[in-house]
């Protein structure tokens, strides 16, 4: 292992090249015979969890998957019996409960000493009313805890105009996708019973415990306190009789659903636990496998298994990465030296231009620009393209070169005008939508997932910066200059930048630089340079980077955690932004790619290198681990080669 104090000099161009070689070989080898690269989303146990708790409640769970199932939970598991969020980390409350259940529901006994080693881990973590909404509305589905333990989500949110204050369009799309289904199940309040044997009372420590009642804020005149006065009333309302205007409401929220699971569409949002929601909601109609749509949605969802033969154990993603894959892949090769022509690059891009979103989506709403263009994250989901991906797929259809250059052109202009149009009010770039960013709304009870809005970021606006630099824009275009004052207004004190989507601040300081650097901006100004060196203070003695997603909890852990070939690769790319390839810092990061290297190409991450909702859900991107570190010593060897 290299120390702090040991200095590299320049990698010789064939070392790089060569562990280049094996990287491209490998990555190629990897794509699918239709044109694109799609990579596992490895996630913690909850959505597995999740998964099995519905095919109960569905009634369709075997005790073959639940064993399977069980396999994957216990190789998971940590010494205290609890469950994490991501890799390294403690156990988490709503983890460990559901795995506890998803024990019981196997056959586990009470007095197992591994289920007491739980319960004892799940009192330390406060209990069962420590839970989320989201996770305690599956135990309300199953009869463990009364429905009234919950928030309401009134169908009646439904009727309220667009340009309300409140009205579901200025919630995130993730939680949009959640919420509408979630109106039609807290309508029907539906519970179908665990048998005794399953029940786990044992949790509580009395009956009056299981009412769960949700925390008051300490002060009496509080958002808080205003909106559980208000849940109080809804409970109310919720005991007369369905009114008119509720049955209005819940045939518009079906309607709303059907709409977004059709043709264009791998199920709600295309993503877990949307659809989950809406196979419950729809059940909850009269709905089922017989009607083409649930069928379609339940086929969806399941398409998200993933059975491993050697371990004879079976995880779950929570959705298909294809375009973000495919965009990342081609990015790392062009740029690594394989040719834009070359037939693997030809048909990755007419395979990303064939994905080109010409429906009017939720989106609309916010922007109502009049032509609708963008890429979804998944294979097929036509409300939701988002302004990351669609970036990410500008800037790889901006190398490659597909078998339409005329169409392609097309694409690249109407996409980039599109994409442009998505500027919030404060300068930056969101995920899915415009100006969906009232902080009052993550004061209602059912938003304590921590991600009820959809707020620009550093490291989206960062990617788009980057994309109007490599077009060729000025750096005092309105549009890109209000860009650069948001990022710069929101940088740390300490020189980095916080990370929405990758853990964390190595990811979003590296987006920022990028940016930056695309756009023309100085870097030599002392902001940047605080950047560069807070980057540095971060290397690890290996010559690597890391970063825990504990981060997120405890901003002391930024930049601290093992190495990983993807945060590596992000700091790298960061500090080659200041146009040295010859510092020491970026020298060692550079050997520690290459010496890292497995003989087959590749790169072996374990690490969590992904962000779905900061505190809640976290994700482990395996394309990371190919694609990053081949751009990163792709741009080293092109800075080294410049400078000679």
């Amino acid at each position: 292992m290299s120390t702090v104090n040991q200095t590299y000099t320049i990698q010789s161009v064939a070392a790089v090249e060569q562990t280049l070689k094996k990287a491209q070989s490998h990555l190629i080898g990897l794509q699918h015979p239709e044109g694109y690269w799609s990579f596992e989303l490895f996630v913690d146990v909850l959505t597995l969890c999740d998964y099995l708790l519905y095919l109960k409640w569905h009634g369709s769970l075997d005790s073959k998957k639940i064993n399977q199932g069980v396999k994957h939970l216990l190789d998971q598991q940590l010494p205290d019996g609890g469950w994490s969020l991501y890799y390294g980390g403690p156990s988490e409350i709503n983890l460990t409960v559901k795995g506890y259940l998803v024990l019981k529901l196997a056959g586990y006994a009470i007095n197992d000493p591994l289920m007491t080693k739980i319960r004892n881990t799940i009192k330390r973590l406060g209990g069962v009313k420590k839970m989320n909404t989201y996770s305690k509305l599956m135990l309300a589905l199953l009869g463990l805890v009364p429905w009234e333990s919950l928030p309401c989500i009134p169908a009646e949110i439904m009727h309220c105009p667009n340009w309300f204050t409140f009205n579901i369009y200025e919630l995130s799309s993730w939680s949009r996708n959640m919420v509408v289904p979630l109106t039609i199940i807290d309508h029907f309040k539906p519970v179908r019973a665990l048998p005794p044997e399953y029940r786990i009372d044992e949790l509580f420590e009395n009956e009056e415990d299981k009412k769960l009642s949700l925390e008051w804020d300490n002060k009496v005149f509080s958002a808080r306190n205003f909106f559980l006065f208000l849940d109080k009333f809804l409970k109310l309302y919720e005991l007369l009789p369905a009114t008119a205007i509720r049955t209005k409401a819940i045939k518009k929220a079906e309607a709303w659903i059907l709409e977004r699971i059709s043709d264009g569409s791998d199920g709600m949002g295309a993503i877990f636990p949307a659809m989950v929601y809406t196979l419950i909601a729809l059940e909850c109609l009269g709905y089922n496998e017989s009607h083409p749509l649930f069928k379609k949605e339940l086929q969806d969802l399941q398409a998200f298994e993933i059975y491993d033969a050697e371990n004879q154990s079976l995880r779950l993603r929570p959705c298909f990465s294809p375009t973000w894959d495919t965009a990342i892949s081609i990015i790392a090769l062009v740029k690594s030296g394989i040719p834009a022509d070359h037939p693997a690059i030809v048909k990755a891009a007419d395979w990303l231009i064939s994905k080109e979103i010409k429906r009017f989506g939720d989106w609309h709403i916010k922007n109502p620009y009049p032509e609708a263009s963008g890429w979804a994250f998944e294979f097929n989901n036509e409300f939701y393209p988002d302004v990351d991906d669609t970036a990410m797929v500008l800037l790889a259809l901006r190398l490659a070169k597909s078998s339409n250059p005329t169409n392609q052109k097309r694409v690249i202009e109407t996409a980039t005008k599109w994409l442009m149009s998505f500027q919030c009010k404060e300068g930056g770039f969101a995920a899915f939508d415009k100006d969906v960013t009232k902080p009052w709304l993550e004061k209602i009870p059912f938003a304590d997932h921590n991600a009820i809005l959809d707020p620009p970021c550093s490291c989206i606006t960062g990617r788009v910066l980057e994309l109007f630099g490599n077009q060729g824009f000025s750096y005092n275009h309105p549009v890109v200059s209000k860009t650069i004052r948001f990022l710069n207004s929101i940088q740390e004190a300490d020189g980095s930048w916080f990370g929405r989507w990758g853990v964390n601040y190595i990811y979003g300081t590296w987006q920022a630089l990028r940016g930056l650097h695309a756009i023309g901006v100085d870097l030599s100004k002392p902001q940047y340079i605080q950047a560069r060196d807070w980057l540095e203070s971060c290397q690890n003695s290996d010559g690597g980077w890391g970063e825990t997603a504990e981060s997120y909890e405890n901003p002391a852990l930024k930049g601290k955690g093992p190495s990983s070939p993807t945060q590596t690769a992000w700091a790298v790319m960061g500090l080659l932004a200041f146009g040295d390839p010859s510092r020491n810092s970026i020298l060692r990061g550079i050997n520690y790619l290459i010496s890292t290297q497995n003989p087959d190409g590749s790169w072996t991450e374990t690490v969590t290198n992904g962000t779905g909702f900061p505190k809640v859900y976290y994700l482990r991107y395996d394309s990371y681990r190919l694609g990053w570190p081949i751009l990163a010593l792709a741009e080293y060897l092109e800075l080294v080669k410049s400078k000679n």
